[in-house]
């Protein structure tokens, strides 16, 4: 798909089709990454968990955490 390269105030941008914003579920910011060969829109936030979503996926899984018991955090830094 092409799109063309608008000006923005001092800026310049491109307009993303509402069908590809529902889509790929973009609503008030994307992360942009750039790359070797240009650049990539991500979802804001994607992949990425809270402290307690974190919290509940430690929970939920079958590892054992037990050695992390006697692990003393002044040593680390």
């Amino acid at each position: 798909m092409d799109v063309r390269i608008i000006p923005i105030g001092n800026s310049k941008g491109i307009r993303l089709p509402k069908r590809l914003l529902l889509k790929y579920g973009f609503e008030e910011t994307v992360t942009i990454k750039e790359m070797d060969n240009g650049i990539l829109l991500e979802k804001d936030g994607i992949g990425k968990l809270s402290w307690t979503e974190t919290y509940q996926a430690i929970a939920r899984s079958d590892e054992d955490w037990s050695d992390w018991a006697d692990l003393d955090l002044e040593d680390m830094g």
